[in-house]
């Protein structure tokens, strides 16, 4: 593992104009009770005041020994930008949380006990979904035989950068995340789910925020994902459900 004890862990996050949440976001990182750590602000060129939050927070990374960078300049969309901060990310696991979203203290910690328990190449755990009004819930992870994407929490997700070396984001559409998750388990790679919140997703964000239009072209894009994959064509059914839930819960 390298340093079995304290391996490095990288952190991305993938901002744009991102003023009014990236804040939240840095700080979960900074609090973070695991301080062996590499943050990477990866930012899409914002014109707003997101660049200038994120360079506030330089010298509190600094003084807690954490490696800390922010690159603001256009990118070919928001898994492009994943990429960039996986090509920058020098840890034994990587995790990528984005701009809407926060991880809770002990995110990091879990991951590393859980591996030094029984080791892994990818993890996920549970999380809670914030919607608007205030309600939560939390969205269990499971790895089971039947694959879908309900049980898995891409902001929850730790990838080891030896399965990074092999597999990228392919920089196709808004479910290119599942497209990773589902070549890392097709691949045979270890995975665990863990059955601990370890993030805060907050409704609304780029892949919730869905008008009526939009859900047929989604249902499309998920299945899509699913078939390049080599699944059965009644995935059809599981796109659809999920999408259409995933749209009135965002109301």
């Amino acid at each position: 593992m390298g340093n079995e004890e304290r391996p490095l862990v990288s952190i991305v996050t993938v901002s744009f104009q991102a003023e009014k949440t990236i804040e939240r976001t840095i700080r979960s990182v900074l609090d973070q009770d695991y301080g062996h750590l590499q943050y990477s602000i990866i930012d899409g060129g914002s014109t707003d005041g997101t660049v200038e939050i994120a360079r506030s927070f330089e010298k509190d990374f600094k003084e807690k020994s954490i490696r800390y960078s922010i690159i603001s300049e256009p990118d070919n969309g928001i898994y492009d930008a994943m990429n960039k901060g996986i090509g920058r990310s020098a840890g034994r696991f990587i995790g990528i949380i984005n701009a809407d979203d926060w991880y809770e203290a002990d995110a990091v910690s879990t991951v590393i006990n859980e591996y030094r328990k029984d080791p892994f190449d990818c993890c996920f755990s549970d999380i809670r979904m914030h919607m608007k009004g205030g309600r939560t819930f939390i969205k269990k992870a499971r790895v089971r035989k039947f694959t879908t994407s309900r049980d898995w929490n891409h902001p929850t997700m730790f990838v080891s950068s030896e399965i990074y070396k092999k597999f990228r984001y392919r920089c196709k559409n808004i479910s290119d995340d599942m497209d990773l998750y589902f070549k890392i388990k097709k691949a045979g790679y270890r995975i665990r789910a863990i059955n601990h919140v370890t993030a805060n997703f907050q409704m609304g964000g780029v892949s919730n925020r869905i008008p009526l239009r939009e859900v047929v072209p989604r249902i499309r894009r998920r299945y899509e994902v699913y078939r390049s994959n080599g699944y059965s064509r009644a995935y059809i059914f599981e796109c659809a459900a999920f999408e259409i839930i995933k749209y009135l819960l965002a109301r």
